[in-house]
């Protein structure tokens, strides 16, 4: 505790440590950021982050998930890569949209300035203008508090997205090479994750991608510092001596990293091998060598994650299916939700374009396996978590429920719907997140109050009209029937950050509420948003009178945030996104 002590009062230059990644993209370097960060807070150091993405997109927010993950929300609306949920969910921080740098912010911010002749008509270029704006923008960044106690933080680490070697990421990797002279050796530090692959023809480990990909990020100008080496089993120590000889380290500097049970493993591991040791003498660091409670905390839980037995099992109906990290934050809710009652996730991804009709025609085997998979949720004893044999098909799982997140477009809407009727209409634990809120109400519009003609599968059309909604006014169709209505932060003109988005406070106006008692019987709660549609306040007290319950609204009372069913107390939905 000595050393902890210390570590609070010291009075020290910023530490900057920089993740790059070599041999393939998607190799772990968020992980390994963030695990990073996670040793050092438990260090008693204040830890900050900060993801480079070297794509001309202003933001995240018009990316399919398929491109790069989920797209991450934070308190002040900005929508980022995932990995900043990653930050976030480790180190427990409040980051914000700055802590997001892309190529097009750093060219806007540039051309921004040259325009408003802050350059006194120089000729703008990469070097040193645009180096020298990520530079600046780093280190104003890092100065900014994201722990509660609203103190500056003491490190920064930086995620550089992309492989070394990628076009895009070249001013980057410049920018950096200067920055280290800039900041100083003792206050910076490079760690390069890198691929150690098996080929299963020969079993044999192989070296030779690292260091290839060290010396082409040496040949840029930066020298690695910590070699961390990503395998799918434990690298052997020969392999250690052969990457330490021909990328000019020392052992003790090369880091193994395999496949493991779960990521709560990935910053044991990296203590394990004397990462601490090493960042105390190389960042000349006033922490204690053996690591701290907090890390010890974080050891237990994840012995404890690998000893469960009992299992939770969810079925997510949603239309990116394909990536797990399109639901990444989705997952990680609940995840930690399971591990808090000590049970094991086990998430089923099911496609909700192949629950629709039409699939039935397309691929009849796809249809038919979708809803069996569904259907598990019917097939198991609630109250006694019992292994049930049903038409000599064996399932076994602890409780089962379905959640339907968020997305955009009509592609798997109907599929969607049916899963939501499905789940209503079997009283089947439901969760509703954002479009999946929304989709609830059109489904119960459609088959409680028959308006089946009104929310049809064109539910989304109004997106290309304009609807000035801050006098709530109704868009109607030829004969004169209400349509799905719009809110006033979307502009059809322009689709990047155009939805209600970020930190945003729910106020229940009820005290008879399921979600209320989960949350503590709190009278608001606060949580990020991200959606486009709105539930049409002068048509609530229809839903109401049949049952369905809008128990959270806006501070205003205009913005419809949670419902319930009255009968029900296990369907339960709400507009609120990032758990």
């Amino acid at each position: 505790m000595a050393g902890k002590s210390l570590c609070m009062c010291a009075d020290f230059p910023m530490k900057y440590i920089l993740v790059t990644g070599g041999v393939i993209s998607g190799i772990g370097k968020g992980i390994i950021a963030s695990s990073i960060g996670t040793i050092l807070k438990s260090c008693g150091l204040r830890v900050t982050a900060i993801k480079i993405d070297p794509y001309i997109n202003i933001d995240a927010g018009t990316f399919s998930p398929y491109e790069h993950g989920e797209v991450f929300v934070l308190n002040d609306g900005g929508e980022v890569d995932l990995d900043l949920g990653n930050y976030e969910r480790f180190l427990d921080i409040s980051l914000y949209k700055d802590n997001n740098i892309t190529t097009g912010k750093i060219y806007q911010h540039v051309i921004n300035k040259e325009r408003h002749g802050d350059y006194l008509g120089k000729t703008v270029q990469v070097v040193p203008h645009i180096t020298d704006a990520v530079q600046e923008w780093v280190m104003n960044q890092a100065k900014v508090p994201v722990d509660d106690d609203k103190k500056e933080p003491q490190i920064c680490v930086i995620e550089l997205g992309g492989t070394i070697g990628d076009i895009e990421g070249m001013p980057f990797v410049e920018a950096f090479r200067q920055f280290q002279f800039k900041a100083k050796r003792e206050n910076f530090c490079n760690i390069h994750v890198s691929l150690v692959p098996q080929p299963n023809a020969t079993g044999e480990q192989k070296t030779k991608p690292t260091q290839n990909s060290v010396r082409a990020l040496r040949g840029l100008g930066l020298s690695p510092d910590l070699i961390v080496c990503r395998s799918a089993k434990p690298i052997e120590m020969a392999v250690k001596e052969k990457i330490s000889m021909f990328c000019h380290v020392e052992p003790e500097q090369v880091i193994f990293i395999h496949d493991v049970s779960s990521t709560y493993r990935v910053p044991i591991l990296l203590e394990e091998q004397g990462i601490i040791k090493y960042f105390k003498q190389r960042l000349n660091l006033p922490i204690d060598d053996q690591p701290s409670d907090l890390l010890m905390k974080w050891k237990k839980m994840a012995c404890r994650y690998e000893r469960l037995l009992k299992v939770c099992s969810i079925a997510l109906v949603g239309k990116y299916t394909k990536l797990s990290d399109c639901y990444a934050s989705v997952f990680k809710a609940l995840e930690h939700s399971a591990l808090a009652i000590n049970y094991k996730l086990d998430l089923m991804y099911i496609d909700s374009t192949e629950l629709e009709r039409s699939t039935e025609a397309e691929n009849s085997v796809k249809y038919h396996q979708a809803w069996h998979k569904l259907c598990k949720a019917d097939c198991v004893d609630s109250s006694t978590g019992l292994t049930l044999h049903v038409n000599s098909f064996i399932y076994r799982c602890h409780y089962s429920g379905i959640l339907v997140p968020g997305g955009f477009g009509i592609r798997g809407t109907e599929g969607k719907l049916q899963a939501i009727s499905w789940a209503r209409t079997k009283k089947k634990p439901f969760l509703g997140v954002c479009l999946g809120m929304q989709l609830a109400v059109v489904e119960f519009a459609r088959n409680c109050l028959n308006w089946e003609e009104i929310f049809d599968s064109l539910v989304f059309l109004c997106e290309s009209c304009y609807l000035d909604l801050r006098k709530w006014e109704m868009w109607e169709k030829d004969d004169g029937t209400i349509k799905v209505i719009d809110m006033p932060e979307h502009n059809p003109g322009d689709m990047g950050g155009t939805m209600r988005l970020g930190k945003r406070r729910t106020v229940f106006k009820t005290e008879n509420s399921v979600l209320r008692k989960l949350y503590g019987d709190e009278m608001f709660v606060e949580e990020r948003h991200r959606h486009r549609y709105e539930v049409n306040p002068e048509l609530t007290h229809c839903f109401e009178e049949k049952g369905l319950k809008f128990v959270g609204h806006d501070t205003e009372g205009n913005r419809m945030e949670i419902i319930e069913l009255e009968s029900r107390m296990n369907h339960i939905n709400n507009s609120l996104s990032n758990y």
